[in-house]
């Protein structure tokens, strides 16, 4: 990544007042869609997911053939490609890395397209047309996706392009850097994640890892740490145990169990042994961020947002930026959300495999003095396949104490297949399917002694 020096700062092709205006307005615009708090209709979240929600709507009868037309048109162009190499999309790096995956990714992309069109057809079997499996991926996250995808990746250049995530990036570096072992920019989705929607979180630091903002390893550790859940979600899943009075304790643990996972898993491996190269093989060679000793953090931060802003010669290139992201996200990522989420809720709902792999969680359940540890041990690891399906299944449990740790366990695990799992997988941030099991294993252990600890606070 350039560095900015002194000799740097005032060599600006453009005025400062030009360059102070491209800086500022696109990125107050971008912190006002994506990073400020507002209230729509009783629930917090913010602008850009109540577009997406209002064009969700729009398309409401339309949508199941949209996506089948977009799950179907990825798998065909992506065979195609594979079989015959056109020339055309080999000359292309985005088309080339949309379209030209490996064969295992190219199958992925196949069996997604096949459940979208079993599943709109509906002649498909029926434990895949079934509400919890395949027609819950279809029909409610896919919907979802696409409407986020569309208008983040088409706004997210705000973010990214004009000086914005520079400046934070510089005044966060004290704070990120020793205690998260990441560059102060990575503050940036840390906020989009836990304010609006999860997959914000993953568009962005896929982006800023394909830039060369990240290497491997802190592209891997915010992918699966600081893709947080959103507020309004983890209301869903406290009415979902019955337990909306307890919002406050309920959502102080969730934030402090995630920040105490964010230090602690970040230093075991997998993460641990991630290399600090970039995405070119390149070392990380020194601190992006050092500040001059002439500079303040707060005018050095601003010099490096001016000197980005400065490099924008035009909005054709951020539009550009956006229409790709969009595209790489509809066409490459949907498929694989698709099969991956619907395969992991047909293991969840139609076979034993969570129930036996939770096991092994009831002697610590019970250490950690947790009523009724037997039920809650059946939902610890079918949080893997779908974040909601654990507060589904304990609310039978009448104790209160139980339902609470299940319902915040299930919301900071964070590694679930049938949305953040399968974003991260069909991205190219650097983790595999191994990997995020075991990281989603890290962080259930790491978390549930602090969720148990304020448990046992409140109840």
């Amino acid at each position: 990544m350039e560095k900015v020096t002194a000799a740097d700062a005032p060599q600006f092709k453009g005025s400062r007042l030009r360059n102070y205006l491209m800086f500022l307005i696109p990125s107050l615009i971008g912190i006002g869609l994506f990073m400020t708090p507002l209230r729509y209709q009783g629930d917090i979240t913010i602008a850009i997911a109540v577009v997406a929600k209002s064009f969700k709507a729009l398309l409401e009868g339309v949508m199941p053939i949209l996506l089948t037309l977009i799950v179907s048109l990825s798998a065909l162009v992506t065979v195609f490609c594979q079989l015959f190499k056109p020339a055309k999309v080999m000359a292309s790096p985005f088309l080339k890395g949309l379209f030209c995956p490996n064969w295992l990714w190219t199958l992925v992309r196949v069996i997604g397209a096949v459940f979208a069109v079993l599943i709109y057809s509906g002649k498909g079997p029926a434990y895949l047309l079934d509400p919890n499996t395949g027609g819950l991926v279809f029909g409610d996250l896919l919907p979802t996706l696409f409407s986020v995808f569309i208008f983040a990746g088409l706004l997210l250049p705000l973010l990214l392009d004009f000086g914005l995530l520079e400046f934070v990036g510089t005044l966060m570096t004290k704070v990120m850097r020793p205690v998260f072992k990441l560059p102060g920019r990575s503050a940036v989705d840390c906020f989009a994640s836990w304010l609006g929607d999860g997959s914000v979180g993953i568009l962005l630091t896929g982006k800023q890892y394909e830039g060369g903002f990240y290497t491997q390893k802190e592209a891997a550790i915010i992918g699966t740490t600081f893709s947080a859940v959103s507020i309004t979600f983890s209301l869903v899943v406290l009415a979902q145990v019955k337990l909306e009075g307890y919002f406050l304790p309920f959502y102080g643990a969730i934030c402090l169990a995630g920040v105490v996972a964010a230090i602690v898993v970040p230093r075991l491996p997998p993460l641990r042994w991630k290399k600090d190269h970039f995405i070119g093989g390149s070392p990380r060679t020194g601190e992006e961020e050092a500040i001059p000793g002439h500079h303040g953090v707060m005018s050095f931060g601003l010099e490096r947002a001016l000197h980005r802003a400065d490099s924008i010669e035009s909005l054709k290139k951020p539009l550009g930026d956006g229409i790709k992201n969009a595209l790489d996200m509809l066409l490459g990522v949907l498929p694989v959300v698709m099969a991956v989420g619907t395969i992991a809720l047909l293991i969840a709902e139609h076979t034993p495999v969570f129930g036996w792999l939770g096991k092994p969680f009831v002697p610590y359940l019970e250490l950690l003095g947790i009523p009724e540890a037997v039920a809650a041990s059946k939902t610890v690891m079918v949080g893997f396949a779908d974040m909601f399906i654990p507060s589904v299944l304990i609310t039978g449990v009448d104790n209160e104490m139980t339902r609470f740790v299940v319902a915040a366990m299930s919301v900071t695990q964070l590694i679930y297949l049938s949305e953040v799992g399968a974003l991260l997988l069909g991205s190219r941030i650097p983790v595999n399917f191994i990997e995020l099991f075991v990281i989603f294993i890290l962080r259930t252990l790491v978390t549930l002694p602090v969720i148990a600890a304020v448990a046992h606070w409140v109840f």
